[in-house]
């Protein structure tokens, strides 16, 4: 959604701090606080919900817009981005020159889909496709009283519980590496007074290496997710992000997939699952 300054590398590192629970850094709340939805009833509201006020953000590069949305029931917030830039090669001066590069809304779309087939739903607020203003675009949920990671370094604050947030940042991690997303930078993480984390603005995700560039970063694993990753298959995400993602992109998914597992089955085998695999035992599917 909000991209704050690039460059900024990926890999989040575990930082000792001090301080209490996150406070707000989103900015002022929507006009009445929703009830609590559902994830299916938030898609149905951000796709129907009537748009009643929209603010340019001051910051972003992809000039995203915070919309107010209300059904006449609940009333909220939402961010969105219609951004859709393809160009044979971007320049970044000392960051070096980018070939077939791409900026796209669509990818929000995509990276969402994605972690729902992978186990990781939960870290990503709800996105969907939704044209505004005469613009095609991606409306995603707001989330409420929440900073963001660059906030939580630089006050200084630490997770009531290391190893909880060591595994999500873990998750996020290795998400990074299944979506090509070289931009998880410290404004596209946010945390909200639980201490959750959510994954937010994926629109320079995709990118076509296959590599995992900080294999040191990816020492653990959730059980679920690793054999969720297992079980993706290539006509599954094909037919899933149909309207998102080409079928080059797609292919490039699930070699990254096929690099990903096999870094983590070196591990466990180096190392043992007891020191490499955390999390519950995933559920058989009912037959």
């Amino acid at each position: 959604m909000i991209r704050m300054r690039r460059g900024v590398a990926w890999a989040l590192m575990l930082v000792t701090a001090v301080g209490a629970a996150p406070a707000r850094a989103q900015g002022p709340a929507a006009a009445t606080a929703p009830p609590e939805l559902d994830p299916a009833a938030q898609v149905t509201f951000l796709r129907t919900a009537k748009v009643v006020r929209s603010r340019q953000l001051s910051t972003g590069v992809t000039s995203p817009y915070r919309l107010t949305l209300s059904d006449g029931v609940v009333t909220h917030d939402a961010a969105f981005q219609s951004v859709d830039e393809r160009r044979a090669q971007a320049d970044f001066g000392p960051r070096g020159v980018e070939y077939n590069f791409v900026d796209s809304h669509h990818f929000n779309l995509a990276a969402y889909t994605i972690a729902g087939l992978v186990g990781l739903g939960g870290m990503m607020p709800v996105t969907v496709h939704r044209d505004w203003n005469g613009r095609p675009g991606t409306l995603t949920w707001w989330i409420d009283n929440a900073i963001e990671e660059r906030t939580r370094r630089k006050e200084k604050r630490e997770a009531p519980n290391r190893i909880l947030w060591a595994h999500q940042m873990y998750k996020m991690r290795a998400f990074a590496v299944l979506v090509g997303d070289t931009d998880r930078n410290l404004g596209n993480v946010l945390i909200t007074p639980d201490w959750r984390l959510w994954m937010i603005d994926f629109t320079r995700a995709f990118r076509t290496q296959t590599d995992i560039r900080y294999p040191n970063d990816l020492p653990q694993v959730d059980r679920t997710v690793l054999a969720r990753l297992r079980a993706l298959d290539g006509p599954t995400l094909r037919s899933a992000t149909t309207h998102c993602l080409s079928d080059f992109e797609v292919d490039a998914v699930m070699k990254r997939r096929d690099v990903l597992v096999a870094h983590f089955d070196a591990l466990i085998a180096a190392k043992g699952g007891r020191a490499v695999l955390y999390g519950a035992e995933p559920q058989p599917k009912p037959r």
